[in-house]
C-alpha cells in the first residue's frame, strides 16, 4: 500500500514522525510532502499568486513553500510515481474539532485528498491547553493511531468523503476507547483580536485564540473528547443544505 502522509504543522513537526510510525505499522512504501513551515488555520487554501518551491529533504521526503492543499497537490503530481492508495494528515497539535474543521489546514490536507478520490484521513492529537507541547503530547495518538485506522483502511466510504480522526488529551492508558461520532458545533465565539504598535509606530492586529464554550450535543465529537474517547467522524464534501432547495426553486417558478 502507498501512502503519502503530510500536515499543516510543518515538514519538522513532532506530530508528523509521530504518523509517520503509525503508517510503518501498514506498509513501508510511505512517502511525505508537507508545507515547509506552519500553515495552521490555513484552511483549504491554494497558492495562486506566487510559485511553489518543492524541497528534498532525503529519500521519498518533500517539503514545500505553500499549504497543506500545495503539499497534496504536489506530492500526487510532482513527488510520487503514482496515485497513493491512501493520504493521512497530521498528526496535528491540538484539536480540530465541530465547526473548526473549517479552519483546518490538517483536515483540508485530507480534504484535497478526497476530491482526488484517494481515501483520506486526518489525524489530530488535542493538547490540554491549546499551543502546550511537552514529551508525551502525542502519547495517545502514538499508542492508539494503528488501532483506529486498521478498521478505516477497508470501510466503504462514499466518494468526496473523508474521515476526521481526534485523540484525546492526556495518556494512552487514559484513553476509554473509540467513538464513531458526528461533527459537534461550537457556541459561536472567535477568540481575540490584539492591537499593539511595531517598532515604527505602526498599528497591527493579531488574531488569538481562546477556549471556546459548547454545548456538548450527545453523539458529538465534542462531546467523544470530554469523556476521554477517541473520536472518529466521516466528514462531506457537498455543503448543499438539501432540505432547502424544494422551498427556493419554488420561490424562482415564474
Amino acid at each position: 500500500m502507498k501512502i503519502l502522509l503530510t500536515n499543516d504543522d510543518g515538514i519538522h513537526a513532532p506530530g508528523l514522525a509521530v504518523l509517520e510510525a503509525i503508517a510503518r505499522e501498514f506498509s513501508d512504501d510511505i512517502w511525505i510532502c508537507a508545507p515547509d513551515e506552519e500553515q495552521s488555520g490555513m484552511g483549504h487554501a491554494l497558492t495562486l499568486t506566487r510559485p511553489v518551491r518543492l524541497r528534498r529533504h532525503g529519500d521519498r521526503r518533500f517539503s514545500v513553500t505553500g499549504t497543506p492543499t500545495d503539499s497534496v497537490t504536489m506530492g500526487m503530481r510532482k513527488v510520487m510515481d503514482g496515485k497513493p492508495d491512501l493520504i493521512l494528515s497530521g498528526v496535528n497539535r491540538g484539536a480540530n474539532l465541530g465547526d473548526d474543521v473549517t479552519y483546518s489546514g490538517t483536515v483540508s490536507a485530507a480534504i484535497e485528498g478526497a476530491l482526488a478520490g484517494v481515501r483520506s484521513i486526518a489525524l489530530s492529537q488535542v493538547t490540554s491547553r491549546e499551543g502546550e507541547a511537552g514529551a508525551d503530547t502525542f502519547d495517545a495518538a502514538r499508542s492508539w493511531g494503528a488501532e483506529v485506522l486498521a478498521p478505516l483502511l477497508e470501510a466503504p466510504l462514499p466518494t468526496r468523503t473523508l474521515i476526521n480522526v481526534n485523540f484525546p488529551a492526556g495518556s494512552a492508558g487514559e484513553v476509554r476507547g473509540i467513538r464513531a461520532v458526528r461533527q459537534g458545533f461550537h457556541d459561536y465565539a472567535r477568540g481575540t483580536v490584539v492591537e499593539g504598535r511595531d517598532p515604527r509606530g505602526f498599528k497591527y492586529y493579531w488574531f488569538g485564540l481562546e477556549a471556546i464554550e459548547h454545548t456538548l450535543d450527545h453523539g458529538t465529537d465534542l462531546e467523544a473528547i470530554s469523556e476521554n474517547f477517541i473520536s472518529v467522524t466521516p466528514l462531506q464534501l457537498d455543503l448543499t443544505h438539501h432540505a432547502s432547495l424544494g422551498d427556493l426553486a419554488e420561490r424562482y417558478e415564474g
